[in-house]
């Protein structure tokens, strides 16, 4: 096996997350749906934010996991769960310029993140996960 095959083999340790994976994907929807937004000026701060705040997903989980300790992980963990809350409320105001199935689905996935974040939050800082 040669460098550059061993190369293509090295995984990303967040790839483990489920809550990174998704963020990530998320990320590429939103740049997806950036295309449909654009289009009418009015929707274009809409844009902006939406990639801001889904960008911020991911990347909060990033610095938190590249920072070394529990307590900056849990932090940043932290700071990424209100950015997806942030993107969930910008989809929420992008209702005049999506497809209601389009919001829907996406807002669907803003909801498994943070409950995904909020359960990790939970588990490292010693607390139970409780069920409703």
């Amino acid at each position: 096996m040669d460098r550059q095959q061993r190369e293509c083999k090295v995984v990303d340790p967040l790839a483990k997350y489920p809550f990174y994976v998704k963020a990530s994907s998320l990320y590429e929807k939103v740049l997806d749906d950036s295309e449909t937004l654009g289009r009418d000026y009015r929707s274009r701060e809409i844009v902006r934010q939406l990639v801001r705040s889904s960008g911020s997903i991911p990347a909060n989980i990033e610095e938190g996991y590249g920072r070394g300790t529990r307590n900056e992980f849990v932090y940043f963990l932290t700071v990424a769960c209100g950015s997806a809350r942030e993107t969930r409320g910008w989809y929420e105001r992008s209702r005049r310029f999506l497809l209601p199935a389009v919001i829907e689905e996406r807002q669907a996935a803003v909801d498994e993140i943070i409950a995904l974040l909020v359960s990790t939050i939970r588990t490292l800082k010693g607390r139970p996960v409780s069920k409703k």
